[in-house]
């Protein structure tokens, strides 16, 4: 049994969203939530609110017992980027890329 959770157009670059998912990957839910809540990185909050989503999916829709949850898999992609333009000298524009990316989170036994 496997349970999902998933965030889309998060403001956070998927390399940097990566770094962090890559610490999670396999560990038990319990271990998981304790890295991430120690963690000092901005994504790191935001995974972890996506893995308590899929805990919470998975105790409510499947009935599952928290405590032999496991975190399966996790991936971050990379999303839409917004585009800004910065003024530059002698009236040009340069353009800046606000990366964004999604966070897909599946828990399991």
């Amino acid at each position: 049994m496997e349970t999902q959770a998933s965030l889309r157009g998060v403001r956070v670059s998927a390399q940097k969203g990566r770094l962090v998912a890559d610490m999670v990957r396999g560990l038990p839910v319990e271990k998981a939530l304790n890295v991430l809540t120690f963690s000092p990185k901005k994504s790191a909050k935001i995974i972890k609110k996506v893995l308590e989503s899929a805990i919470a999916n998975a105790e409510h829709n499947d009935g599952a017992d928290i405590d032999e949850l496991k975190v399966k898999t996790i991936y971050v992609e990379k999303g839409a980027s917004l585009r800004r333009f910065r003024a530059r000298a002698k009236g040009r524009g340069a353009q800046i890329e606000k990366q964004t990316c999604h966070v897909f989170v599946t828990v399991g036994n």
